[in-house]
């Protein structure tokens, strides 16, 4: 049996990877970073155009209906070359959100800008780590008063579905009584902001259990951050592995001594351990497998893992001037630490996969 991606989506992948590396350049990536932009534009437009972004969105919504397994490759490339774009808070919180707890209505009205780019959404369904609005979210059925502390892209959405208790609720961010407070960040490339509401028009996402919809959209957004995360450890392996090829000391290539190749063989077999759990979750993701909520805990932990380690020891094989601003160590490291944090911390999905261990062992 063959296990691998189909080579149909084998050749989006390489058509992405061959874009990025020609747009989201260190250059790029940097302009986010330094606050000249608020994502970065181009590799945007792109995504869109392509209609890579928009792979798991039918086509009746106006996606390209090719379904999780190519948004998972799309995730890995995004990932390899630091992609600093709203794909995360978009497509795989909101946009899902969406089509599993929205109405025929709103799934007609909002899906199709979201995949055509006309609308970026953000989303906060809570985390593994635990639900606790910083100041609480009130809906009144009508009307939305509060703070959502912390939104990824916040800034710039035009959209946001937020869980409040066991609802999920769609709110217009161009609408009445929204002010947004940019929030510094580890990773300026995945810029923060305050969202407060004063009395805003929103309106209840029609699924009936909000609280099981934001569990499920959590566990697909693990396996599809666990594909970019896999996606910048390669990246950062490959990038010292080059480094140590072309460094010398002591008249030989720094990469021929033994205690640089095994942190490098570490850090790869740390990649592969989180490429094939990333895997896995793929297919319980594509199949809708009820074995999801352990594949994605069990991905989420070995990719952030992963991602953390190759991070850390990218900048110390990168010897003195691996921590200088120059190198791309640092941006690396920072998505690194954005992503691990950003749908729950590593140990609060190494906890929710041992319930579900315990569970599937009772």
């Amino acid at each position: 049996m063959n296990f691998d991606f189909s080579d149909d989506q084998r050749l989006l992948q390489d058509a992405v990877r061959t874009m990025l590396a020609e747009t989201s350049t260190s250059q790029a990536v940097r302009e986010v970073l330094e606050g000249r932009a608020s994502h970065a534009e181009a590799v945007w437009h792109n995504l869109i155009e392509m209609g890579a972004a928009a792979t798991a969105i039918p086509e009746q919504y106006g996606g390209a209906g090719l379904g999780y397994l190519a948004l998972c490759l799309v995730a890995e490339e995004a990932g390899r070359h630091l992609a600093a774009v709203p794909l995360a808070s978009s497509f795989y919180l909101a946009a899902e959100a969406i089509q599993r707890a929205g109405s025929e209505a709103q799934k007609q009205h909002w899906l199709p800008k979201i995949a055509s780019g006309e609308v970026v959404a953000t989303a906060a369904l809570g985390s593994r780590e635990r639900y606790r609005p910083a100041a609480p979210l009130a809906f009144d059925g009508q009307t939305l008063t509060g703070t959502s502390p912390a939104l990824v892209d916040g800034g710039i959405a035009g959209l946001a579905v937020l869980r409040i208790g066991d609802d999920l609720v769609l709110v217009e961010l161009s609408g009445t009584g929204v002010s947004r407070n940019p929030l510094p960040s580890l990773d300026p490339t995945r810029p923060l902001a305050e969202l407060r509401f004063d009395r805003t028009p929103a309106e209840r996402l029609a699924g009936a259990n909000g609280a099981a919809v934001a569990s499920r959209v959590l566990d697909g957004a693990a396996v599809l951050l666990a594909f970019e995360q896999v996606g910048g450890a390669t990246c950062i392996l490959e990038a010292t592995r080059d480094y140590s090829l072309e460094r010398k000391a002591f008249g030989r290539q720094i990469g021929s001594f033994q205690a640089m190749k095994h942190k490098m063989a570490e850090i790869y077999t740390a990649i592969e351990l989180a490429r094939v759990h990333a895997y896995y979750g793929a297919w319980a993701l594509s199949s809708d497998a009820p074995e999801l909520p352990r594949a994605a805990a069990a991905a989420r932990v070995a990719a952030t893992r992963a991602y953390t380690v190759a991070a850390e020891e990218g900048i110390e094989l990168h010897g003195g001037i691996g921590f200088t601003w120059e190198m791309d160590c640092h941006l690396h490291y920072r998505r690194a630490r954005h992503l691990g944090q950003i749908i729950g911390s590593e140990h609060a999905w190494r906890a929710r996969l041992a319930d579900e261990l315990i569970k599937e062992a009772a």
